[in-house]
């Protein structure tokens, strides 16, 4: 096993950098690199020492080191802490590949401490989504599925099931009888609680997949409504060009926000009008494609001015959408808010100019996106792989169930119930192929 090193933290300038080592050579390294002696590297605790070059000193650096198996990776492992010099970074990298250390691959220290046991791959891919995280949410999502949270609630699953295959194997092997009643019934019941139990948690899937990517809120309506004037006020700066020139948005114009823990991708766009200007027209287009993709339309309407027929158009146009009314302007004398026409459409009075009523439509954004489950306070999958086989799990679950209702041989029952461990064990590693493993872990940096 080769001894690899790779830089810790993001390259560029800093006040300190972490440089990781992990493999059979780790302590060997630092050894030959630090001004102190091995009998002066005392494992978990941390020594200021100089590191050295062809007796020049290099940088003055933290080092600590932990012993396998007790380490991230369950490798022998060394942290050198030192100043966030790209040189000195350089420099130390360059010592270490000298003294017989290979660069690191993306995610590799993350793959030797699972295939050394210390985590399961959905742990692993916790690690990622919580290096990546970008609210208060989403690191709770992370935070609970790296602490074990999905493999503890898998675990049972993958048990009740590996008891219903020895029930019908021993009947496949001994008994030449039909099962016992009790041990039908037990059957349907285990299989009942698992197919359940995989069902609610592949469900959550539409909720996190929103809070990992991102929820996509579109902001539309006719030219000067004030539409880019309330994007800015949403981003809280001057995000998007504002004139009382129609048409002065010609492009889509996305920004991530944080909304109440809750990441939101939002996007302005160009009013919807008639208009032969061609570099016009390209942009309205794009704005019906980013209606056709969002999760939660913000419909703005001149509160100061009559509905008309561009703005029914729109109305009608995003009906069947998740949708907020928005009543801009409302600090002009002339606004007169809710229309008739609008319905029962959920409508927010607000002014873009002074803020008043932002407030109200970010917790009325916030409402709706909490309808669809994004704050569910509950274990989410985020995960589309793990998803997926979810999604696989519960087909072979009910079609094993299907077969033992109808009392079909034990193996034709016990074929989707093989397969359907088989997918609950690729989602924690356990039954995971090499070619998968190196395509999850290419998506890591470098360094974890």
């Amino acid at each position: 096993m080769s001894t690899i090193v790779a830089l810790s933290t993001p390259r560029g300038r800093g006040a300190l950098a972490v440089i990781r080592l992990s493999g059979p050579l780790a302590m060997n390294i630092a050894t030959q690199m630090a001004e102190i002696g091995l009998r002066d590297i005392e494992p978990r605790k941390a020594k200021l020492t100089k590191l050295l070059r062809e007796n020049q000193i290099i940088d003055e650096v933290i080092l600590t080191c932990f012993l396998a198996p007790h380490s991230l990776t369950g490798e022998d492992v060394v942290e050198i802490s030192c100043h966030g010099s790209p040189a000195v970074v350089r420099q130390i990298v360059d010592r270490t590949l000298e003294l017989g250390a290979v660069l690191a691959g993306p995610g590799e220290f993350t793959l030797r401490a699972l295939s050394n046991g210390k985590i399961n791959l959905a742990q692993a891919e916790a690690i990622r989504d919580l290096i990546s995280a970008q609210t208060d949410a989403a690191v709770k999502q992370a935070a609970r599925q790296m602490n074990g949270e999905l493999s503890n609630t898998l675990g049972p699953f993958a048990e009740k099931l590996v008891e219903v295959i020895v029930l019908l194997e021993s009947a496949l092997e001994f008994v030449e009888d039909d099962l016992p009643a009790p041990r039908v019934n037990e059957i349907e019941d285990v299989l009942s609680t698992v197919i359940t139990g995989v069902e609610n948690l592949s469900s959550s899937f539409s909720a996190g997949r929103l809070l990992q990517d991102g929820v996509r809120v579109t902001i539309t309506g006719r030219p000067n409504v004030g539409k880019s004037s309330l994007f800015n006020s949403l981003v809280a700066h001057e995000r998007a060009i504002v004139t009382e020139i129609p048409g002065t948005t010609r492009d889509t114009l996305s920004e991530a926000i944080d909304l109440g823990g809750i990441p939101v991708i939002l996007t302005d766009t160009a009013g919807v009008r008639e208009t032969s200007d061609g570099i016009e027209t390209l942009g309205i287009e794009r704005t019906h494609r980013a209606l056709s993709d969002a999760d939660l339309v913000l419909v703005v309407l001149d509160g100061a001015d009559q509905v008309g027929p561009a703005d029914r158009d729109l109305l009608s146009r995003t009906a069947e959408s998740r949708r907020l009314v928005v009543m801009n302007k409302s600090d002009l004398p002339s606004f007169h808010g809710v229309n008739s026409c609008l319905g029962e459409a959920q409508t927010i009075n607000v002014s873009a100019r002074t803020g008043e009523g932002l407030n109200a439509l970010r917790m009325a954004m916030l409402e709706s996106l909490n309808s669809a489950g994004v704050e569910n306070q509950g274990l989410l999958i985020t995960n589309v792989r793990h998803y997926d086989l979810l999604c696989r799990t519960k087909e072979q679950l009910e079609l094993a169930q299907a077969a033992f209702r109808d009392r079909h041989s034990e193996e034709l029952v016990l074929v989707p119930l093989h397969n359907a461990l088989k997918y609950l064990g690729q989602i924690t590693g356990e039954t995971t192929t090499e070619d998968i493993l190196s395509e999850i872990f290419a998506t890591f940096c470098i360094g974890k």
